[in-house]
């Protein structure tokens, strides 16, 4: 059974998360930590609880997401893995991050990049790959069907959805993606998002303005 624990990083509020099952195996997804703070709070929940990191995953490259990606790298040798079509965003980082404020430490570049379609594994728990861009080019979220719950990203919140004014964004085709992507889960699946409080797919369907239009 995959454990869920998330933690709140930067400036942007930004939901990092670390999943990790009965083999002690743990993926870091989005890792926004930026402050010395926020680096050894997630350290210090890794090593209290025995876990092993084995995947660093990011849903999209948004500044917000990959904050913590050169530290991972640093504290334990892993690449972060995502949809190729997230590249350029990554790669623009440093030019935009002095402009908000960031001295950014640039992320490694994947040796793996992850596609559209398929699952992903770690310890005894599989993933599967959830293709939904619209807030960015190709942003990816992480399903487990076990589990019942998704790593939503930046594509569904509670009440809300991804704002989509910014580079490679797309209104209508993130709408499209969160009808025929998400809403298709059961409805009992908890959607962990990037930003804000846990939800529900049921109450997002039944809820959310944006889609109830």
């Amino acid at each position: 059974m995959i454990e869920v624990h998330s933690f709140t990083c930067n400036p942007y509020q930004e939901n990092t998360y670390i999943l990790f099952d009965e083999t002690k195996e743990c993926v870091i997804i989005d890792p926004g930590m930026y402050t010395g703070a926020e680096q050894n709070e997630v350290v210090r929940f890794i090593t209290n609880k025995g876990l092993k990191p084995v995947r660093l995953l990011n849903t999209h490259c948004h500044i917000d997401h990959v904050l913590g990606n050169k530290f991972i790298f640093d504290t334990y040798t892993l690449k972060p893995e995502f949809h190729r079509g997230e590249l350029p965003l990554l790669t623009a980082v440093p030019s935009y991050a002095p402009a908000q404020g960031f001295n950014y430490e640039i992320s490694p570049l994947p040796d793996n990049f992850l596609p559209e379609t398929g699952s992903i594994t770690f310890g005894n728990s599989v993933l599967d790959l959830i293709y939904a861009p619209g807030h960015s080019p190709s942003h990816l979220c992480f399903y487990s069907k076990t589990g019942k719950f998704l790593i939503g990203g930046d594509v569904l919140f509670h009440g809300s959805i991804g704002r989509t004014d910014l580079p490679g964004g797309n209104y209508t085709q993130l709408i499209k993606n969160i009808r025929e992507k998400l809403f298709v889960l059961p409805e009992d699946v908890t959607v962990y998002p990037g930003h804000g409080s846990e939800t529900s797919i049921g109450f997002e369907k039944q809820h959310n303005p944006f889609l109830n239009q």
